[in-house]
């Protein structure tokens, strides 16, 4: 339990631990494009891709597996109060987002419109830092959506669990309900920082958001990848 709050401390502690926050954020999603980057040019992300379509099981062992690392790393963040150990769970979070990232930045590049990934990641952009803008100017806070965003994850869970056991395709409106998921995230995660993490938690907190701004891109990249003709 935290003693006291970001919320509850002054005004230029408040400021410090936004930058920080957002300063680790900016450096997490670097650290990411730089990981993509490694992948792609070192043939690693094809080899991934080839793996995760080669059947459907594959795909669930491949997110079951990444999913179950990435909840480990964030779950150890947000539970130390040491920063060293904070580093550690973001790190090994971004690296296991590269590599679920990593089949479908590949079918975007080689199969869709150059300009798929670019605008996707711009609309993803803008997206965020509106959202942001809401949750900070109008110092609401958002944790009412907790409730709901746990409900709304398991169903969502659940549908994407059965689209790869039986089969089906999930197809552009449950991508677009999982925008509008993401966005909740985003305006969810933004005043929990602020009302539930301590200062010394800034490391944690830009892991949150990252998570919710991956999984933001992954579902405007599928919209847009399936509104774009293929190559």
């Amino acid at each position: 339990m935290v003693s006291t709050t970001v919320a509850q401390t002054r005004p230029s502690e408040k400021a410090k631990f936004i930058q920080r926050t957002y300063t680790h954020l900016a450096g997490a999603v670097a650290a990411f494009i730089a990981i993509e980057f490694f992948l792609f040019n070192t043939g690693l992300a094809g080899g991934l891709a080839s793996f995760a379509v080669a059947n459907r099981f594959s795909w669930f062992l491949f997110l079951g597996g990444f999913a179950l690392l990435g909840w480990l790393s964030s779950s150890l963040t947000a539970r130390a109060d040491s920063v060293n150990l904070q580093y550690l769970g973001l790190g090994i979070y971004v690296i296991a987002e590269a590599l679920i990232f990593a089949p479908l930045l590949y079918i975007a590049a080689n199969f869709y419109d150059p300009s798929v990934i670019p605008t996707a990641a711009t609309m993803t952009l803008l997206l965020f830092g509106g959202l942001t803008t809401v949750a900070f100017t109008t110092k609401k806070d958002f944790s009412f959506l907790g409730g709901i965003l746990k409900i709304a994850g398991f169903v969502a869970l659940g549908l994407i669990i059965c689209s790869i056991m039986f089969g089906f395709t999930l197809g552009l409106l449950f991508s677009v309900a999982m925008v509008i998921f993401a966005a909740a995230a985003i305006l969810y995660d933004t005043s929990r920082i602020m009302h539930h993490y301590a200062p010394h938690q800034y490391v944690a907190a830009s892991l949150e958001l990252f998570a919710s701004v991956a999984l933001l891109f992954w579902y405007v990249l599928r919209i847009v990848m399936s509104l774009s003709s293929r190559n």
